[in-house]
């Protein structure tokens, strides 16, 4: 976890770029994204140059050039280790006239942070606050994984405005719940279609790094890890360099990051590739169908984005792969032709595990639309026996637009480090709701349907034509209430009435 104290130093200079006139907090994080970029830039120099004079070879791969310039100005001096100490007028003019053009011809080296960086543009507007905020980034301990991810964490949060397109950040708690509820392992290819900053992939690469230590010391895994793991698209280009720089930040050297509208563009040399996929897709609306790829159209004809979405997911996964998707309820219980078409589907042809409920203000306060999780696996021959419900109703912070947690830290999320009280469930039903998942095919199928969980087998669903709802399931006790004739509440108002008019009387006496 990131100290008060680093985080204090955040906020003054989100303040400080508030004061110099950059409002958008995504234009804020995107400048400081250039900058750590540049850091990184000048930390993989200083290895190759160390290596080389262990070596006592020149260097293999050089990032910044010997020599000048046409100019006859050093490239040294566009390493971020001999700008930072300059005046703060002089390292505005180097980083704004060098060293961004600079950063705009790294393309061509073939990774997916240059191949991002080639339309970088730099905004800061005076060089008091450049000084700022470089100083502030030289203070984080950048060699420490853990910090620089947390601390780039923390900067994410602060994009409290929706962005275009229907993007909002999904809450790191159920980004948590989702993965521990599919456990990726270190063999997995995991995807996210419309990957915004990329949380799932990088909860996925955590869990892996937590629960399969081991794993990266093979050559072949970490290879793996690095460079085939991690799949994520976008069509929005400042979000695709947020993403892969949270990757970085978290330890994913090279991750598939890259630009692709996922729901125009036919999928057939990407269909049946991945073996995970998590996701919060948007869902704003409907697209044309001229607009729309011919590949989805073909699994289910529909306009709206949201079941468009799922017809990907289909098409992506292999067979035996997994899913944990979060989905508008609508979806659940649509009645149009393509809504029932699709959710026949996911409970005739593959294998519906789970429909895990989210409280009405989990995506406060960007969006108040009530939410679902949908746990399937792709089989393309059935499977689906029981599918488990469950309804979260408290998520560990309030549900209003402030989302203040309800808890201490440690007993936060899925996987609190504190075991929670009793009474503390009813502030945070995630823990619970994942050692539930775990015995969904043991002692959750003798749950009666009043309770927070219970399973349903498929023949009811198919009877219900395909409502995916937990309310169609869930069984309301209603206790029964014996109420009074209204002849004794008359009487006793008319007693009530006598006394009031009583001590009416007395108070008029000490009075005369």
């Amino acid at each position: 976890m990131i100290t008060g104290e680093l985080k204090s130093k955040i906020d003054r200079v989100w303040d400080a770029f508030w004061s110099g006139g950059i409002s958008n907090p995504l234009e804020v994080i995107e400048q400081i994204t250039y900058l750590l970029f540049i850091k990184r830039l000048d930390d993989l120099h200083t290895l190759e140059e160390n290596k080389a004079n262990r070596l006592g070879k020149p260097m293999e791969r050089r990032i910044f050039p010997e020599g000048c310039d046409e100019q006859g100005r050093k490239y040294d001096d566009l390493r971020w280790s001999r700008f930072k100490s300059a005046a703060p007028a002089e390292m505005f003019e180097i980083v704004g006239e060098r060293v961004f053009p600079f950063l705009r011809t790294l393309g061509g080296d073939g990774s997916t942070y240059s191949h991002h960086m080639k339309d970088a543009r730099f905004t800061i507007p005076n060089p008091a606050l450049l000084a700022r905020v470089v100083d502030m980034l030289g203070q984080i301990p950048m060699e420490d994984r853990d910090t620089k991810g947390d601390l780039y964490e923390y900067m994410l949060s602060k994009i409290a405005t929706a962005g275009h397109n229907g993007q909002f950040r999904t809450s790191r708690h159920i980004i948590q719940l989702m993965v521990e509820m599919t456990a990726p392992t270190p063999t997995d290819e995991i995807c996210d279609p419309a990957c915004g900053t990329a949380g799932f992939l990088v909860e996925a690469g955590e869990y892996v790094r937590r629960t399969h230590p081991n794993a990266l010391f093979d050559a072949v895994q970490r290879k793996h890890f690095h460079e085939s793991m991690f799949h994520g698209f976008d069509f929005d280009s400042t979000m695709l360099r947020i993403g892969s720089m949270n990757m970085l930040l978290h330890g994913v050297e090279n991750p598939d990051i890259r630009y692709r509208d996922s729901l125009a563009e036919n999928v057939s040399n990407e269909s049946e590739k991945y073996s995970l996929i998590l996701a919060n897709p948007p869902f704003a609306g409907s697209l044309d169908y001229e607009s729309t790829s011919k590949d989805l159209q073909r699994v289910v004809k529909t306009k709206k984005t949201e079941l468009l979405f799922l017809a990907l997911f289909l098409r992506l996964l292999k067979p035996g792969g997994r899913a944990a998707v979060i989905v508008p309820d609508g979806v659940l219980f649509g009645s149009s032709k393509a809504h029932k078409e699709l959710r026949r589907m996911l409970v005739e042809e593959q294998k519906l595990d789970g429909v895990v409920k989210l409280p009405g203000g989990s995506f406060r306060p960007y969006s108040g639309v009530s939410t679902a999780i949908l746990l399937f696996t792709k089989t393309n021959s059935g499977g689906t026996d029981n599918v488990w419900f469950y309804e979260v109703t408290a998520d560990g912070w309030s549900l209003d637009d402030k989302r203040t947690p309800l808890l201490a830290a440690d007993k936060l999320g899925p996987a609190p480090d504190v075991a929670l009280a009793e009474d503390e469930h009813a502030k945070n039903n995630l823990p619970d709701a994942l050692a539930r998942w775990f015995r969904r095919d043991g002692e959750e199928l003798q749950r009666a349907r009043t309770e927070q969980s219970f399973c349903v087998p498929k023949a009811d669903i198919v009877e219900q034509g395909y409502d995916l709802s937990l309310n169609r399931y869930k069984e309301v006790v209603h206790e029964e209430v014996e109420h009074r004739s209204p002849l004794d509440i008359l009487a006793d108002l008319e007693r009530l009435e006598a006394e009031i008019q009583q001590g009416m009387s007395d108070l008029k006496a000490l009075l005369a």
